[in-house]
């Protein structure tokens, strides 16, 4: 069975929130892009759409949105989305994820764009911090 972890922020508070998605809203997720538009119904959140910003895989590898492939591949990068060179020409060969979401996916990144009648704090209330041991 497929889980993501959802990174979902809310750029008008700026919190974000963290969601567990497996099974058939996880199911949702396969196929589309980075990038894309979606309705946020499958989160248990209505009158809510979301924008995919960006995901990475089991290992880190992020996924790139100008890459329009399914899995990994070696790129050779100045700049950007999984190489940020430190010297002024710097290039360097990378492993890179392209924009569709499948099943290597762990956390996926996106952004809210249209908000619904509940705030995401009444929907997602945060957790209270663990009190220190004595």
């Amino acid at each position: 069975m497929v889980e993501f972890k959802i990174v979902l922020s809310d750029p008008k508070s700026g919190l974000s929130h963290k969601v567990d998605v497996s099974g058939g809203a996880a199911a949702f997720l396969m196929g589309k892009r980075v990038g894309d538009e979606v309705d946020a119904t499958f989160l248990g959140v209505t009158g809510y759409s979301i924008k995919i910003t960006g995901a990475s895989d089991r290992n880190g590898t992020p996924a790139r949105q100008n890459l329009p492939v399914a899995g990994r591949r070696k790129l050779l990068l100045a700049g950007g989305v999984g190489f940020h060179p430190v010297m002024d020409g710097e290039r360097r060969r990378k492993p890179i994820r392209g924009n569709e979401i499948t099943a290597d996916f762990v956390q996926i990144n996106a952004k809210v764009i249209t908000y619904g009648e509940k705030t995401l704090l009444e929907i997602f209330p945060k957790a209270a911090p663990a009190e220190k041991a004595a």
